[in-house]
């Protein structure tokens, strides 16, 4: 009993964690530091999945943990730090709305995720219906990084983000097959392939990663 209590405060702090480090990075201004955060949300994920793989006896587990670990919270923010750098990017993240609407406005979808996932999912088993509300919490914080913010690197850790939350809600709802990790981890390390020649592209064309060029040269061809 007591080693069931102790599985499930480790596992909520983690999960709890993970939204703590989304808020995070909703604060970020500058892309350095938005980078940095992701990469600890990456770290924060693997320990999640693996304290997931030991409490399930799952060990396929600890492979999704290293593929977490070693792209996500070493592979890819390296890269876009070295995209940003070689871009030329501007440092600063400028934001549809201001930081204190976003946090209140992620603080509203935490809530509704609670209410939700915890409703619907009242039969089910209580560590993992509240691993699914934190999950869906990453979810949503992830979508309102890519709403939120117009320059194309901060949606891709956005993005990625959002994905985070995918892989907590799977692992927490007692795994998925090894098969579907594996392809999901090769997906998002193509998807990032193909960001980072588009990120490539829009530097050459426009001389700026902020979307909202795209919108000003959409507004002069008509």
């Amino acid at each position: 009993m007591q080693m069931h209590s102790l599985a499930f405060d480790i596992s909520h702090t983690l999960a709890g964690g993970l939204v703590l480090i989304s808020f995070m990075m909703l604060y970020q201004d500058r892309l350095y530091s938005l980078l940095n955060v992701f990469a600890l949300h990456a770290v924060v994920l693997a320990l999640s999945v693996a304290w997931q793989a030991y409490i399930q006896d799952a060990p396929h587990l600890y492979i999704t943990a290293v593929i977490a670990l070693v792209f996500k919270a070493i592979v890819i923010p390296v890269a876009l730090h070295r995209i940003v750098k070689q871009l030329g990017i501007h440092r600063d993240i400028e934001s549809a709305v201001s930081i204190g609407l976003t946090m209140l406005a992620g603080m509203a979808l935490v809530a509704l995720s609670m209410v939700l996932m915890l409703r619907v999912t009242a039969d089910a088993d209580p560590l993992a219906r509240e691993d699914l509300a934190f999950a869906l919490s990453v979810v949503l914080l992830g979508l309102l990084v890519m709403v939120t913010r117009r320059n194309a690197v901060s949606q891709v850790v956005g993005f990625m983000s959002l994905e985070n939350g995918l892989v907590l809600a799977a692992t927490g709802a007692k795994g998925m097959p090894l098969v579907v990790e594996i392809s999901v981890a090769f997906s998002i390390l193509i998807a990032f392939i193909v960001i980072g020649i588009f990120l490539f592209r829009i530097r050459e064309r426009f001389d700026s990663v902020d979307v909202s060029a795209l919108d000003d040269y959409r507004g002069e061809r008509r």
